[in-house]
């Protein structure tokens, strides 16, 4: 049995509209240079930025005033320019299987609209993935994918992707170095969070810059530090942000592959068009830093009747020669509205075995979350649609006011 759990208040910070900006998701230089522009001496500022640093990423507090060892004008200085809080939690769910699930409220970027964005924590014995957001939607479209079906909003901030390994951190207890937070969701033991997926909501190398900023201070070895073996980063096929994520992140690399020919992936992950399988596998052959340590992860879900076949299996094989690389086989997880099904047990298991058997561990990943619409491809925040009242009112180009009285006449012609 699921659980919801609904937070207000809750025991992150709201996600409050404000115009001081966080020192969360900056990288050192930027966060010395707000801390130039407050006053503080420059001979001062790689010290300054240190202790920051600890503070924010190893002890996870959340306000100024818990920086104990910050003089407390410098505190005073930075409270009234920065904030160091987190996003709004609009619910959690926890799964039977112990898979909790985040509705995420980010504040408005300037004339913009607060955003809605989902997080998953997957525990599992001797780690836990968190699976992390780019974008609030996705342009893809992927077919079998529920987040295909909303709209792209806007990409996600480097603040908003690291805010949501601190948010879990948080509702975990994940701060090892001390007492457990009292607020938080279960009792802290051990590392919680070990490893992260850029898995999320949206298409990371859409998002280049701002995840590349996010993941070089997820991977901080004096912050967050988790290495570099410890993050993956998933593509549905940009190809040519590909090499750059070898060069410039050095994470480890997955490809939601999902079909073995041209004709039905670009059906299926529509990306394809653009770069087909060949330019696709060309730039997985040439990744940096690829090797039998360092494998590449193909994810393929398993559509019944559409790419599960015996057929499919060894064109799998064949298209993947010469590359260091895992199958990841996922179950198919429905959603409303879908046309698609998830392929019975005994053809996924047979599926599994051919490609094992030769010579790839094609592990079949189990569901999880599934009772709270938080497995691989059902991650969508329903309120970040466009309303069709919206989208009607910007293709007409009319104000608010203007709608709303064309409603009320409609009404009344109904009467």
């Amino acid at each position: 049995m699921s659980t919801l759990i609904d937070h207000s208040p809750v025991a992150a910070s709201p996600a409050v509209a404000t115009e001081k900006p966080s020192l969360v998701g900056m990288t050192r230089v930027e966060m010395a240079k707000a801390l130039l522009a407050i006053g503080v001496e420059e001979r001062q500022l790689r010290m300054r930025v240190t202790q920051l640093w600890h503070w924010i990423y190893v002890r996870g507090v959340r306000e100024f005033s818990a920086m104990t060892n910050v003089a407390k004008d410098l505190r005073a200085r930075l409270d009234a320019a920065y904030v160091v809080g987190r996003p709004e939690i609009v619910t959690e769910q926890v799964s039977a299987d112990g898979t909790r699930k985040w509705l995420l409220r980010f504040p408005s970027r300037g004339a913009g609209k607060p955003v809605e964005v989902e997080t998953v924590y997957i525990p599992e014995e001797g780690r836990g993935t968190l699976c992390v957001s780019s974008q609030v939607g996705c342009t893809l479209n992927c077919a079998f994918c529920h987040t295909g079906t909303q709209m792209l909003v806007r990409n996600l901030t480097a603040e908003e992707i690291v805010a949501q390994v601190l948010i879990a951190r948080d509702r975990l207890g994940d701060y090892p170095d001390v007492a457990p937070n009292a607020e938080a969701a279960i009792p802290s033991e051990g590392r919680l969070v070990s490893n992260v997926v850029m898995m999320g909501m949206g298409e990371p190398l859409y998002n280049f810059d701002a995840v590349k900023q996010a993941l070089h201070i997820i991977m901080d070895g004096d912050g967050l530090s988790l290495s570099k073996r410890r993050v993956t980063l998933s593509t549905s096929g940009m190809v040519p942000n590909i090499a750059r994520t070898g060069e410039e992140i050095g994470c480890m690399l997955a490809i939601s592959l999902h079909a073995v020919r041209d004709d039905l992936r670009n059906v299926l992950v529509p990306i394809n068009k653009k770069y087909p399988l060949k330019e696709l596998m060309d730039a997985c052959r040439a990744y940096p830093g690829l090797s039998n340590a360092r494998r590449i992860t193909f994810e393929y879900v398993m559509l019944k009747g559409v790419n599960d076949s015996l057929e499919d299996a060894r064109d799998l094989v064949k298209l993947l020669k010469g590359i260091p690389a895992k199958i990841n086989l996922i179950p198919f997880n429905p959603w409303p509205g879908t046309a698609y099904e998830c392929s019975d047990w005994e053809t996924i298991e047979a599926f599994a075995q051919f490609v094992n058997d030769a010579g790839y561990a094609s592990p079949i990943r189990t569901p999880r979350g599934r009772d709270i619409a938080a497995a691989c491809g059902q991650l969508k925040s329903e309120s970040e649609r466009l309303r069709k009242t919206e989208r009607l009112r910007l293709e007409m180009g009319l104000s608010e006011s203007d709608l709303a009285m064309r409603a009320m006449v409609a009404g009344h012609g109904e009467d």
